[in-house]
């Protein structure tokens, strides 16, 4: 084995194994370089070495995570990237953590030095959005790599948080995404290359759900190469306190992907196991791992002592040589270079390190744009519904529908007919049909959105006979104009983080990830903190992904509940996302609709219901789908505004407990106001609809969630900073559950008597039970 070994005797495919033996075993597992190859060689190791020196030299203590110890790194990409290069792919997307970062950008991605420069300097760009930025080691590029050969590829490194594998899925999704933008079926055209830490590879159960992705349908990108940046060690902890298994890289055996570990001071066998990473790829359209096994020559970042607890390993790293050190003696004593030549390719490295570090213009990384579509002819909604509705309510002729879908596709025939309303999943098909129309493309993905957790939505039919899948979307797509919908594998994380990236890469998409229930969600929070909010501030990259969040109250538990909206509610700022929580179909539609059309891109969150979705009040007309749109406030038309003495403001499911016992108690003199979308908060829409009533009217905000949940506290805290503009300085007073460490409670029995409380309480019916819910006064808006 001597500088290379080989795992790959797990693997269950004969034709595989074969393969990996036959090509390893003929060649001993070597590679004899040419002279311009191992030139190459040694030209990026003394690029990686010298950017380091150079650094460590000029902004002493600046933390930068550096290669050191590492650097064959360099020529590893180089490589992988010049045999993809010379096979005709296209475009490469790279996902790393901080380790190495600016090196790879400098010297892989061809990222401007003068600008990596000037970012140690503090610099800001002024073309850059208004936003507070992140730290240069989180930092994204796009370049252009050009083989020795002469061919190139455009290479780009997604911007990511500390959270160093989070990334993972993000590059796969836009992977994934411009591979579908183009027509990349066969996977062979953009390749996914992710750069690992060993301790975070062994210890982040992201990585895992990562992997899963691999082979799956909806999610496959034809194999990624993986390279662990392998120094041993984590901030200041030993594999042994890392991981339970052998090798950083076992995890990796799950989907059966062949692991080279390598000795990273032997750069020639680095270069070998990187062609043959990519030989493999490129063959099999499968994940491959290589474990690049190096030392990290300083601490965690350049401002910390290792030696306080690897006393040992440090003492050897201290007088150990660099490998361009290394390697360029090799060189000189085997005779395939000259000592002149090595000296000249080192001086000139370091020269271009000084005539950049000395100044320049500070480059421009290349900013994405949206896709803005045109305005919508409202004149031919009616012909796109009809068109919808007719793929929606028939099946081919010889396709057998499983007999209990009958009733689905008959209520929407009826609608064709002029008959019946819109139920809220019919809405939903319709929004995504008439998109699909406009030549928006549509992608769904999710644990079980097929069918849909509710069974509700069945946007993938099944022949009971024969198991054939029938899309009826898919009949109406044009040309070119993608309708996906995709189960996904029992992850949120993962699947989520694909979906980010997905949306990050096509911003001509309607993209959407759905939650099984709302409180879900919650698995993937690293995507949602991290990514999701605060992208576009961060690094300049704008998505309009949709969280689709099945959230309500309805006795089910504490843990099918809620969909946490104030948790989102308190991330929202600086207009970064869309907040809502649609009451009706037709809201729903248009919301859908408005996210699909947008030019401005922004992530929607979306409060979805469950019990909503047969209840027979929440249907529209098919009039209201086509000649409406998304009002952020629903005012009340079933009250005479002058004798109104209560305006009740709520969101979702309440307003139909609310309305159906005013109705039922004959309570008159009370308003119900819907507001359809918390953030950004619909200032304008609110001081409308309150405008209608009487001044001294009592005014209340009722949910069903508990007094420090739900949208109570951003509500409030917006009346009270809108005082001059809204129910003339008065704050609402609360209706709704007590506070509470857990979001539901787990008796059904506890969770109606609770319910009826608020409703009693939020319309003023006699009998309230005042020990069930806790009301809050009104309060000054000066207070």
């Amino acid at each position: 084995c001597a500088t290379i070994g080989a795992e790959y005797m797990f693997i269950a495919d004969r034709e595989r194994k074969a393969w990996l033996q036959v090509r390893m075993e003929s060649s001993r597992n070597r590679s004899e370089l040419d002279p311009a190859a191992r030139r190459r060689v040694l030209e990026k190791l003394v690029e990686a070495e010298s950017f380091e020196k150079f650094l460590h030299a000029k902004y002493v203590g600046h933390k930068r995570f550096s290669l050191e110890g590492c650097e064959a790194l360099i020529p590893l990409l180089d490589r992988v990237l010049s045999d993809a290069a010379r096979a005709g792919v296209k475009e490469a997307v790279m996902g790393m953590a901080h380790r190495g970062r600016l090196n790879v950008l400098a010297n892989t991605v061809g990222k401007p030095l003068a600008q990596i420069f000037s970012e140690f300097e503090g610099n800001v760009d002024p073309e850059s959005i208004q936003g507070s930025g992140d730290v240069k080691y989180h930092l994204g590029a796009t370049g252009t790599h050009e083989a020795h050969t002469g061919e190139t590829l455009a290479v780009s490194v997604a911007p990511n948080p500390s959270h160093l594998e989070w990334v993972n899925p993000v590059v796969e999704g836009m992977v994934r995404a411009k591979q579908d933008a183009i027509g990349d079926t066969e996977r062979a055209r953009v390749l996914p290359i992710l750069l690992h830490g060993d301790a975070a590879f062994a210890g982040q159960g992201i990585v895992a759900e990562t992997l899963n992705l691999a082979g799956l349908e909806g999610y496959t990108t034809g194999g990624t190469i993986h390279v662990v940046i392998n120094n041993q060690i984590g901030f200041t902890t030993l594999p042994i306190d890392a991981r339970s298994s052998t090798y950083a890289t076992d995890v990796a055996k799950m989907v059966q992907a062949p692991i080279f570990h390598v000795n990273g001071d032997e750069p020639e066998s680095v270069a070998h196991v990187a062609g043959l990473a990519w030989e493999y790829r490129d063959r099999y359209k499968m994940d491959v791992v290589i474990d690049m096994v190096g030392y990290r020559r300083w601490g965690h970042n350049e401002g910390d002592e290792p030696s306080y607890t690897q006393p040992l390993m440090y003492a050897k790293i201290k007088s150990h040589t660099s490998v361009g050190q290394l390697y360029s003696e090799h060189l000189v004593r085997s005779g395939a270079i000259s000592r002149e030549e090595v000296d000249k390719v080192w001086a000139e490295k370091k020269a271009l390190m000084q005539r950049e570090g000395d100044g320049g213009a500070l480059g421009q990384i290349a900013r994405r744009t949206p896709v803005a579509s045109g305005p919508v002819d409202a004149a031919a909604m009616w012909g796109r519904l009809r068109t919808t509705l007719g793929a929606l309510s028939t099946v081919p002729a010889d396709f057998e529908l499983h007999p209990k879908l009958m009733p689905l596709l008959k209520r929407r025939a009826e609608l064709l007919a002029g008959k019946g309303e819109v139920d809220w999943a019919t809405g939903e098909a319709l929004a995504l049909g008439t998109l699909l129309l406009e030549g928006v493309p549509v992608r769904l993905s999710g644990q079980d959105t097929a069918r849909g957790t509710f069974s509700q939505r069945h946007a993938v039919l099944f022949d009971v006979r024969t198991g054939r899948e029938h899309v009826p979307l898919n009949s109406i797509a044009p040309s070119g104009t993608r309708f996906e919908v995709h189960d996904s594998l029992l992850s949120e994380a993962a699947v989520m983080g694909f979906e980010f990236g997905y949306a990050v890469a096509e911003h001509r998409a309607l993209v959407m990830w759905e939650a099984q229930f709302g409180d879900f969600w919650n698995a993937a929070q690293v995507i949602v903190d991290q990514f999701l909010v605060a992208s576009e501030t961060k690094w300049n990259q704008p998505q309009g992904l949709v969280l689709l969040l099945p959230h309500g109250h309805e006795g089910q538990g504490p843990e099918h509940s809620s969909a946490r909206i104030e948790r989102f509610l308190t991330l929202c700022a600086e207009d970064n996302m869309r907040v809502c929580y649609p009451s009706t179909p037709a809201s729903y539609f248009h919301l859908l609709r408005r996210q699909g059309r947008d030019s401005v891109e922004k992530p929607l969150v979306v409060m979805t219901p469950k019990s909503l979705l047969r209840h027979p009040r929440c249907q529209s007309s098919l009039a209201s789908l086509a000649e409406g749109r998304f009002e952020e406030v629903l005012d009340d038309a079933g009250v005479d505004p002058g004798r109104v003495r209560r305006i009740v403001l709520t969101s979702g499911k309440l307003y139909y407990d609310l309305l159906k016992a005013r109705e039922d108690q004959h309570v008159t003199g009370v308003a119900l106001v819907r507001v359809e979308q918390l953030y950004p908060f619909p200032l304008d829409g609110l001081a409308i609809a309150l405008a209608r009533y009487p001044g001294n009217a009592d005014l209340v905000w009722a949910q069903e969630e508990p007094r420090n949940m739900g949208a109570w506290r951003f509500v409030r805290e917006e009346f009270m900073d809108r005082a001059a503009g809204l129910a003339n300085g008065r704050v609402p007073r609360y209706v709704g559950r007590e506070a509470s460490a857990s979001p539901a409670p787990g008796s059904l029995k506890v969770h109606i008597a609770e319910q009826e409380a608020i409703v009693e309480a939020a319309l003023q019916i006699p009998g309230a039970n005042e020990t069930q819910l806790v009301t809050e006064h009104a309060a000054p808006a000066s207070s």
